[in-house]
């Protein structure tokens, strides 16, 4: 078959939306093939009532990268959304990230030398140097306090094991903020598309020939001869035929619903930390844009309640286990990857990698600009 295109993307998320931009616009034909009956990826949001809503789980852009930040800026305009969740620990309520609202909560220290008196006061008394585990590493960083209201049951939770069951570089820092800053991140620009993350995709796609309903693996031969390169977003094991096994992941279910009424909870993110509580948090979409008075102000709200599972065939794999067996079987896969220079793999997925989504899109743009140079 003649190849018609000088790049195939296979998956319509950040990484292959944003590189078949790229490539789009450098003149290079492009086409995007998706096997969801709609674009978009993991970012997509379906709208309810006038509401946009993340039915892949909550999105919020952050970045600090100012060439990532233009670059998104191209396609879609931004809100002014802060992230600042709310953590429900049986019944009792704590600001996150972990600042002096929350040392206040816990202790009622006032000063930041209070509370990191009483923070190096709790890790103490573990004395744990080599931490082995999870619990041993969080013991180490944060102490009892900290660690058995905000972290031990709602990571137990996320991964449906004990925290000593699990690796200590799951958590390699805890970030504590001596000040009453309740935003989450620390990055230069942060916000939600206005109308939602759909338009950011339908401008990174605009132009470009897009394929929905269109499954890789269905003509695998036919599609890996239509195009010069081929940019594959979809699992690593699964193209290479699960050669040495099957990559792990942690999935989540979502439980939707319209609620009469107009404020839910106050707060676009709730996490519920506490081990009684079966699922992680809850998203109240419409606190994601306040601009959009209209949804706001109406007498209906939707929230999507996070229940973390174990992943199988047939379910959406969210979360790469970075544990040491699927460490070794992903270095396995790597090697592959080396012996089939048409192929740029790309995405969570295509590496087994948690992205951000700034991470994601400035993925994209380094490795076109890589293709570019050689």
């Amino acid at each position: 078959m003649m190849q018609k295109y000088d790049y195939l993307v296979v998956g319509s998320g950040l990484y292959g939306a944003t590189f078949a931009r790229l490539a789009s616009d450098t003149g290079k034909k492009v086409l995007v093939i998706e096997k969801r009956k709609e674009v978009g990826g993991n970012v997509r949001c379906e709208n309810i009532h006038g509401i946009n809503v993340h039915i892949y789980g909550a999105h919020i852009f952050h970045t600090s990268n100012e060439e990532v930040w233009n670059f998104a800026n191209r396609f879609v305009r931004f809100n002014r959304y802060t992230n600042s969740p709310i953590a429900n620990h049986n019944g009792k309520l704590y600001n996150l990230p972990f600042n002096m609202n929350t040392f206040y909560e816990l202790w009622r220290t006032k000063t930041p030398a209070e509370a990191i008196a009483k923070i190096n006061e709790q890790r103490k008394e573990f004395g744990i140097s080599n931490p082995k585990n999870l619990e041993e590493q969080a013991l180490s960083l944060c102490g009892r306090d900290i660690y058995e209201t905000l972290i031990k049951e709602y990571t137990e939770k996320q991964w449906g094991r004990k925290c000593r069951e699990l690796p200590a570089f799951i958590i390699k820092r805890l970030p504590f903020r001596f000040t009453f800053d309740n935003n989450y991140f620390n990055d230069t620009y942060q916000g939600i598309p206005i109308g939602g993350y759909n338009v950011l995709i339908e401008g990174l796609l605009r132009g470009i020939e897009t394929r929905t309903k269109a499954d890789f693996f269905s003509k695998r031969n036919c599609f890996e001869n239509m195009a010069k390169k081929i940019v594959f977003t979809g699992r690593i094991d699964e193209f290479f035929d699960f050669e040495f096994g099957t990559l792990e992941y942690r999935s989540v279910r979502f439980e939707t619903e319209t609620i009469e009424i107009q404020n839910f909870q106050g707060n676009a993110v709730v996490n519920y930390t506490d081990g009684n509580t079966p699922f992680t948090r809850i998203i109240e979409h419409k606190h994601f844009e306040p601009e959009n008075r209209a949804a706001f102000e109406n007498h209906r709200t939707v929230i999507s309640r996070e229940f973390s599972s174990e992943w199988k065939n047939g379910i959406e794999p969210f979360y790469p286990v970075n544990d040491e067996r699927n460490s070794v079987l992903l270095e396995k896969y790597k090697t592959l990857t080396a012996k089939c220079p048409k192929v740029i793999f790309g995405g969570r997925l295509g590496e087994y990698k948690y992205y951000d989504m700034d991470d994601v899109i400035e993925k994209a743009i380094n490795d076109f600009a890589a293709l570019k140079c050689n």
